[in-house]
């Protein structure tokens, strides 16, 4: 059974991108022979996993696959067109072989001027002896030609050891230039796949061929825009696709996957866990002991994954799908996808949180009306005036609520001051710690400006989780009194402030803990 040399075209009609690979889909319509035969499809890229090929066929004959595999071999790439640098490295290497020529001339030359002087201070020598030996003194002229023979012979054999050492830089040059030109003119050899698929079908006639495989060398990221107009913002959302696998993709239907299949292939660590009882000492019954912990408040969306970075899924898997074909090119470089996009109104406030920063940040809220989970990831935010910055979209389900923060607002200051106080009770041995936290807002303003503005100020207070420590906020001691509380401890106030305003706002509350509780 012979394999035909010319294949058989097999293009990518579906790619579903995952986290760090990508589920390839090609189809092709076959013409086929009663008979078992053998075809050769491709080429397909070489990085395609073998153990996850998998074919089938529809014909409206009986047609059976027997076997399919991928059988690779390296293959001369072809020539690419002439480039610029091709002609001005030929026109360099010209340059330098006509300089090599003519610095070969002159040392010729150089080298028969020095010959020749020499010869002319041998002549010289034998002068000056066979005139003292006939008893001619001439001292004057024989110390002339010998100084002036001896200056050219230095002079023409400095410039001939400088010719010579131009000449040796030359060679390596010329040699850099001509392998730079080889290396241009051919291309290495490229590992190159196809499909052997045989095939046994009960008649001749058409039959539709789907073969799919993963390849690795590809992956996919969320990105997002948000464009904010007046009160209307605009969400736009995007996947940013790599891919590398040797084939470029054109047209193809994409489909974007957070499922993660190599973790399958993981078993779960398990670690050991000692409980060891002990009784307490009678100091440790007489005490209870507190400590203060910071908690981050549980919002929508999972806790992060310690060492599996990639995309926030909200620990289940999600499928998007690109609403148009696409084409993405094997070059490893970003390119962006639009998923899908809505405009509704969002409402807007001017936040600080000053235990956390000075600064007051304007916050743009609305809907998540996609139509499906905003994964997290990246958004550029772009105002009237152009791109303001770029931003971070946490995990948002359908239909909750989306937060953005759109930079601080320069013409805002917030200064925080606290103080604490402590009080111990002489009778019950209760001590009572007081915090006063004293928060200074300014506005400044440019002229002209007349409209005010609400700046949403928020501070926490202690939350206990024992009946042995109470915490109490002092509303009554509180300037202005908070205008909200919530069961984090959120103390939140609405500040109006005019142009060029200023306002105090102080927080009071206690913490009481019993004489036995210790690490208050």
């Amino acid at each position: 059974m012979s394999t035909p040399s010319k294949p058989i075209a097999l293009p990518v009609t579906a790619v579903t991108c995952l986290e760090d690979r990508a589920h390839v889909e090609r189809t092709a319509v076959l013409d086929l022979e009663a008979g078992v035969q053998r075809l050769r499809l491709g080429p397909v890229g070489a990085s395609a996993v073998d153990r996850t090929l998998h074919a089938e066929l529809t014909a409206d004959h009986p047609a059976t696959v027997l076997d399919v595999r991928i059988v690779r071999d390296w293959t001369p790439r072809g020539p690419r067109p002439p480039a610029e640098d091709d002609s001005a490295l030929r026109r360099h290497v010209h340059a330098l072989e006509e300089e090599r020529d003519g610095l070969e001339q002159r040392v010729e030359r150089l080298r028969t001027r020095l010959d020749l002087l020499g010869r002319l201070a041998t002549d010289l020598l034998r002068e000056i002896g066979e005139g003292a030996g006939a008893g001619e003194t001439d001292g004057v002229r024989w110390n002339r030609e010998l100084d002036r023979v001896d200056a050219e012979r230095d002079a023409y054999g400095e410039e001939l050891r400088a010719a010579q050492a131009r000449l040796a830089a030359l060679a390596t040059e010329i040699g850099e230039a001509l392998q730079g030109m080889s290396l241009a003119g051919s291309e290495p050899a490229e590992l190159v796949g196809h499909v052997e698929l045989t095939v046994e079908s009960s008649a001749a006639g058409p039959a539709r061929l789907r073969l799919s495989h993963l390849t690795p060398c590809a992956l996919w990221r969320p990105a997002y825009r948000a464009v904010l107009d007046g009160d209307r913002l605009t969400l736009e959302t995007d996947a940013v696709v790599w891919q590398r696998t040797g084939e470029d993709w054109s047209g193809v239907r994409l489909t974007l996957s957070t499922a993660r299949s190599a973790l399958a292939t993981d078993p779960p660590r398990l670690g050991e866990d000692r409980l060891t009882l002990e009784d307490r000492s009678p100091a440790e019954r007489r005490t209870v002991d507190v400590e203060l912990r910071e908690e981050e408040i549980g919002d929508l969306g999972p806790a992060p994954v310690l060492g599996l970075p990639g995309v926030d899924d909200g620990g289940e898997a999600r499928v998007l799908h690109a609403p148009a074909p696409v084409s993405v090119p094997a070059d490893g470089r970003a390119h962006r996808v639009p998923l899908s996009s809505f405009t509704t109104a969002a409402g807007r406030e001017y936040a600080c949180s000053p235990e956390l920063s000075p600064l007051v940040t304007e916050v743009v809220r609305c809907d998540n009306l996609s139509g499906h989970a905003l994964l997290a990831g990246p958004v550029d935010l772009v105002r009237g005036s152009g791109f303001s910055g770029r931003g971070t979209l946490e995990f948002t389900a359908p239909g909750a609520p989306v937060e953005l923060a759109f930079g601080s607002r320069d013409d805002h200051r917030v200064v925080r001051c606290a103080d604490e106080s402590r009080d111990v009770s002489g009778l019950t041995q209760r001590t009572v710690v007081t915090r006063t936290v004293t928060l200074h807002l300014s506005r400044f303003s440019a002229p002209g400006e007349r409209d005010e503005r609400v700046v949403v100020v928020r501070e926490r207070v202690p939350v206990s989780e024992v009946s042995a420590v109470e915490v109490r906020l002092r509303r009554e001691s509180c300037s202005p009194a908070p205008d909200a509380v919530d069961a984090e401890g959120i103390v939140r106030w609405d500040v109006p402030l005019a142009p060029g305003g200023r306002r105090t706002v102080t927080l009071v509350y206690e913490v009481s803990a019993k004489g036995r509780v210790v690490g208050v």
